[in-house]
């Protein structure tokens, strides 16, 4: 039976309604921090901030310094959907730069792991793939262990500028590897699939094969910014 997915603003728009149902928000409440909001929506803190500044010029919100996040307005079906279309536009755009980037660097780093990687470098990578196998029901786990395969790919490549960088942009990558599982796995058949294209890539590195190494690494990300496109 074929699954239709949910489009990722729908997904965000059901999960900001069901928060605020579900809590009894009313005017005065105080929301969440950057953080948990984006864990709640499935989207990254970054856009839960610019969505939570756009609220707060069209005062529907009272940003605190260091005080958090508190709601002004009454008519919370109006902040639903405002905030709901504000985190998906933003979202979208930050997702589609980072997958961008990402493709940048990390076809690069599979090509050079796969010319020197060692043994030990080789078990972690091989882990973090078991532990997202491992990780189906647990959110979390599965976007700790995503982040942590490229992580691996990038130290085995022994090239510090670049696992500088790749270090550098883990907290971004963490937030786009929420929001495209979110996205990915709305369709439950999707992890498997997510799980064996990383496993791929995984045994191209361990195989020295540092052709398909590239070429799967360019697919898995350029397959995800497809996916985003169609929505």
């Amino acid at each position: 039976m074929i699954t239709q997915r949910k489009k990722t603003y729908e997904i965000i728009l059901g999960k900001i309604e069901e928060f605020f149902v579900g809590n009894d928000m009313k005017a005065g409440d105080k929301l969440p921090p950057e953080r948990e909001l984006a864990k709640l929506f499935g989207v990254s803190r970054t856009s839960v901030r610019d969505a939570l500044q756009a609220l707060e010029i069209n005062g529907k919100i009272e940003i605190r310094q260091g005080g958090g996040s508190y709601i002004k307005t009454t008519e919370l079906q109006n902040l639903t959907d405002e905030l709901s279309v504000t985190l998906a536009e933003t979202e979208n755009q930050l997702v589609v730069e980072m997958l961008e980037l990402r493709r940048a660097l990390e076809v690069e780093a599979a090509s050079l792991a796969a010319q020197r990687a060692n043994a030990e470098e080789l078990k972690k990578i091989r882990r973090s793939v078991q532990e997202m196998a491992d990780s189906l029901g647990n959110i979390e786990a599965g976007i700790t262990a995503d982040l942590q395969f490229h992580l691996q790919i990038a130290n085995a490549t022994h090239n510090q500028l670049l696992i500088n960088m790749m270090q550098a942009l883990s907290e971004r990558m963490e937030d786009t590897i929420r929001a495209t599982r979110n996205h990915r796995l709305s369709d439950p058949d999707r992890f498997n699939d997510t799980v064996n294209e990383h496993r791929d890539i995984c045994h191209a590195i361990e195989s020295g094969n540092v052709k398909q190494a590239k070429q799967l690494t360019e697919e898995h990300i350029t397959r995800i910014l497809l996916e985003l496109e169609t929505d």
